[in-house]
């Protein structure tokens, strides 16, 4: 097996997408605070503040569909209690 290197990683892609939706909204939210204390003038602006949200967005659904589809691919040990299982979810 390949040792994980600076483009690889043994995270998961739910995970990857949780970190990315984490740092979209991070993005998000301080371009629109420099947006709303800063009122940038510049002409591209108004198009690039706006960038972040719409990957937030996209993150969003891409972590709930991937989020989804692992837990309908769990399988609840044979060896406890379905109720058990059932409450952890």
């Amino acid at each position: 097996m390949a040792e994980p290197g600076p483009f690889r990683s043994s995270a998961s892609a739910v995970q990857l997408a949780g970190r990315l939706l984490c740092r979209s909204l991070a993005a998000a939210m301080a371009s629109a605070a420099a947006d709303a204390l800063l009122h940038p003038r510049f002409r591209w602006w108004g198009a690039v503040w706006t960038l972040p949200w719409w990957l937030t967005g996209a993150a969003v659904l891409a972590w709930t569909v991937l989020r989804v589809r692992e837990k309908a691919g769990r399988r609840p040990p044979r060896d406890s209690v379905r109720s058990d299982w059932e409450r952890a979810a």
